[in-house]
């Protein structure tokens, strides 16, 4: 006996969301209906899936070999049936999409509120993560990310503004207090604000002036995650704790009412925009496919 293909769809989104209530908020239906579907898709491949306690729902292992395999099936079929409305005069569908928490902040207003306009019959799911991840295996038709951190065999299509830079900043009173950097080095003395990446490693500080680069690992009195912990580093720059280093357009805002101060801007560097990345494969789904000509008309 097989299973129905809206059960193993159902099996999918209760493991992503890691439970039944969970699951059953992000899809707006009820736990018991997803419950119900589960159990027959367990019924109709004759083993269990999911151990299930009153604290946690966790894949078993042949849950999580299904899943494994589950996951990049279904986002064809879903492709295939995407293709099938490019046919349509309008595209519809669903798009999703996985981006870091900097391009969700910094690059996505500028261009998803404008496109959702254009296509009201598309749906959008962003998950804005900092972490590295496999798109097709996680369910995703796309991802944003930085050249350096590009997956391999995608086709890349760039997105948002093409130069950036990081810049150094603290406010007026941490620089009253402890004295105004100099040179990059000097901030070995500093109190620094600084990030670690969810793979435990620390984000180091580049600053680079003509042919010169100096990297500092950066030490200080607070450390944040990168990606949901930077407001909370910024917040902590205005109120004097420290030297803050990141996106010039996400501390902008800071630097024009002076609550941020910029440091050692000449040595601020500059590095290339973000891109929208996504599998090279025959099927390109409809809603992914409109989303690629709008970024491209719009650049």
């Amino acid at each position: 006996m097989s299973a129905d293909l809206g059960d193993l769809q159902v099996v999918l989104a209760v493991a992503r969301a890691k439970g039944f209530r969970e699951a059953a908020r992000l899809s707006g239906t009820s736990a018991s209906r997803l419950s119900d579907a589960v159990r027959r898709a367990e019924t109709a491949l004759g083993i269990r899936l999911f151990h299930r306690t009153t604290r946690a729902v966790t894949l078993t292992r042949a849950g999580e070999a299904l899943v494994a395999r589950l996951s990049p099936a279904l986002a064809e079929v879903e492709s295939a049936l995407d293709a099938v409305n490019g046919f349509k005069d309008r595209p519809a569908g669903t798009l999703r999409l996985n981006v870091p928490v900097s391009a969700s902040r910094l690059v996505l207003p500028s261009i998803l509120p404008d496109f959702l306009k254009a296509y009201p019959e598309i749906r959008v799911e962003i998950t804005a993560d900092s972490a590295v991840t496999n798109i097709l295996a996680a369910g995703y038709d796309a991802g944003i990310r930085y050249d350096e951190r590009l997956e391999q065999d995608m086709i890349a299509v760039p997105i948002g503004p093409r130069e950036q830079r990081f810049a150094l900043v603290a406010s007026p009173d941490y620089l009253a207090r402890c004295g105004t950097p100099e040179h990059p080095r000097d901030l070995l003395d500093h109190a620094c604000i600084y990030g670690r990446f969810t793979n435990g490693n620390l984000a180091v500080w580049e600053f680079e002036k003509g042919e010169e680069l100096i990297r500092i690992e950066p030490h200080g009195p607070l450390e944040v995650s990168i990606g949901g912990g930077v407001d909370l580093g910024v917040d902590a720059a205005r109120q004097g704790v420290g030297l803050i280093m990141l996106f010039e357009q996400w501390l902008r805002p800071d630097l024009e009412s002076g609550a941020l101060m910029p440091v050692l801007e000449p040595w601020w560097p500059r590095f290339s925009g973000p891109y929208l990345y996504y599998a090279d494969r025959r099927l390109v789904p409809g809603p992914l496919r409109a989303f690629i000509d709008f970024i491209r008309d719009h650049d």
